[in-house]
């Protein structure tokens, strides 16, 4: 099935890459900041009503003042009306906002009242921050179907009452990627009249806009009209979201762009990105993370579970247990949400008051370890106000790496290697971020790794004279994840690779052998991860016809 959501993402950087469209637009992103290099500071205006989240001197901060910076996922609500438990189970992983797909009924069947009041009251029951989206405008001026911000903005009108006192809670996304690539300079005008509909209907929330140029703003029009669109709302209560996918391939265009809003004091979040390669790029998510880390701004990966190509879902079949590489590298990696996400103060997190930090966890114990994964069971922290997760961690000499984060006293560390020995620690967090003593450690071997469970699909997506574009997609045909894993295979032809996405390249004559990149080290069970490379051929470019994954024999697809 072909979600309405792979429309939204195949579109806008297919035709990029039409002509020297890409070029251009890289060019005009960077040229394009006078108007925000020479914003003046924004300081809430006296107008303002400090009504539960609102903007602050360019932040997003809490009705308390605090500061919140958000770090969560996308889930597809409208789309997957049923899976309700994906709201407890980004929670579970470390996740303090969540941006719900919603519709208006102009491409969609609309989200009624009743349904979305029941999403708000779900995300407050999990501790989550909601942020409500209308899905609907997405490509508007390109996609025909697509509907308008002004649709959107009576679509957020016709629900007032079940969003009138819960600015606390939640923020009003008025339209995803409302403006395709075809004339993004009349993105402003329609986002404007949206934010000032609302704000004469009376509502206080704080507002997201997304770019145009399916929200990556590669035009900078956005960027150049971030100024004019935030002085027309009244309350000053509105925030930019920004969508990096592969357009954002470059650390350069990343911090660029980031930093001249933060320099600009105009609020801005990563509302979406993506990590793993396509065959347009390979976006640049160590530095969009690290960047949003460094610079207290929130991200959203895209997206949980659902889409029709799975490599941008962060769990398999909306199941927790079965993080894909990419949602290993969301929650669990540096930067990722596990490691920097912080609970919403009006869920009682970062409490200034508690100072007291929990008791140290019990000794973990080892059960069902297999030959990339462990299930480890400790005895539970006490704390004067209560414990609120756990953080397991591999200790290795004076080193410690945070592999997983549980609520419960329990967790299954995946991704490991077969055959290794390793060592893990608990520690327990409250809400106000205070951190007990370590837990003793526990010692676990894998097992061997499993021989026959992998498949290997190769092909030549183009090819010009002495040069040629490849594609190899893993596949785990197993019933465990496979971690660490090294590819192998032989040319037959004198081919070479020079350059490779997705993984690093070794090359001794004819043969070759691929170790992952970092979003692609975990292949789950029945999940694949793709590797592209560019090489050199000469008349004949034979494809090769036997693989090797660790060792072990693939089938070929």
């Amino acid at each position: 099935m072909r979600t309405p959501r792979s429309t939204t993402r195949d579109n806008p950087l297919t035709r990029l890459l039409t002509g020297l469209a890409t070029l251009v637009g890289l060019v005009v992103l960077g040229a394009l900041c006078p108007a925000v290099a020479h914003a003046q500071a924004h300081a809430q205006s006296p107008s303002t009503k400090a009504t539960g989240l609102h903007i602050s001197d360019g932040r997003l901060v809490e009705g308390n003042g605090n500061d919140f910076v958000m770090r969560g996922v996308n889930h597809a609500h409208t789309w997957y009306p049923n899976e309700t438990q994906s709201l407890a189970d980004v929670k579970a992983l470390g996740a303090n906002t969540v941006r719900v797909v919603l519709a208006d009924g102009h491409r969609w069947t609309a989200n009624s009242a009743a349904d979305v009041a029941d999403v708000i009251a779900q995300c407050k029951a999990n501790r989550l921050i909601c942020v409500l989206e209308v899905h609907d405008t997405t490509g508007y001026g390109e996609d025909a179907a697509a509907g308008t911000l002004d649709q959107a903005a009576d679509y957020w009108i016709g629900l007032k009452d079940v969003l009138a006192g819960q600015e606390n809670y939640i923020i009003i996304n008025i339209g995803n990627e409302p403006w395709g690539n075809t004339g993004p300079e009349g993105w402003t005008a329609p986002t404007t009249a949206a934010v000032k509909k609302l704000r004469a209907a009376g509502f206080q929330h704080t507002i997201m806009v997304d770019a145009p140029n399916w929200g990556q703003d590669w035009q900078g029009v956005m960027r150049a009209n971030a100024q004019s669109v935030y002085e027309a709302d009244t309350t000053g209560n509105l925030i930019f979201s920004i969508h990096m996918y592969s357009v954002f391939d470059t650390a350069a265009e990343i911090t660029d762009y980031l930093n001249a809003f933060v320099k600009a004091k105009l609020p801005l979040l990563i509302g979406e990105f993506g990590g793993p390669a396509d065959q347009w790029g390979d976006p640049d998510e160590d530095t969009m993370m690290a960047s949003a880390q460094q610079l207290k701004l929130g991200y959203l990966a895209w997206s949980w579970s659902g889409n029709t190509d799975p490599i941008l879902d962060l769990a398999i079949d909306f199941d927790p247990k079965r993080l894909s590489s990419w949602g290993q590298r969301v929650f669990n990696g540096v930067n990722g949400i596990a490691q920097t996400s912080r609970e919403a103060t009006v869920f009682g997190g970062g409490n200034p008051g508690d100072t007291q930090a929990p008791t140290a966890p019990g000794t973990p114990a080892a059960s069902a370890v297999t030959a990339t994964s462990a299930a480890l069971t400790w005895a539970a922290a006490t704390d004067d106000v209560g414990v609120t997760g756990y953080d397991v961690v591999r200790v290795g000499g004076a080193t410690e790496t945070k592999v997983a984060s549980s609520t419960t006293t329990s967790v299954t560390v995946t991704g490991l290697t077969a055959g290794t020995a390793y060592t893990f620690a608990v520690y327990a967090r409250d809400a106000a971020g205070n951190r007990s003593a370590r837990s003793a450690t526990v010692n676990v071997t894998t097992g061997s790794a499993p021989a026959g469970t992998c498949s290997v699909g190769y092909r030549v997506v183009g090819a010009w004279q002495g040069g040629f574009q490849g594609e190899i997609v893993i596949r785990n045909t197993g019933t465990a994840a496979i971690s660490g894993w090294k590819l192998a295979f032989r040319f037959a032809d004198g081919q070479t690779v020079s350059t490779m996405w997705g993984g690093t390249p070794t090359q001794s004559g004819a043969s070759v052998s691929v170790t992952p990149a970092s979003y692609t080290s975990t292949i789950s069970a029945g999940g694949s991860v793709t590797v592209g490379f560019i090489g050199t051929k000469s008349a004949t470019n034979t494809a090769p016809t036997a693989f090797t994954l660790n060792g072990s024999a693939c089938s070929t697809a």
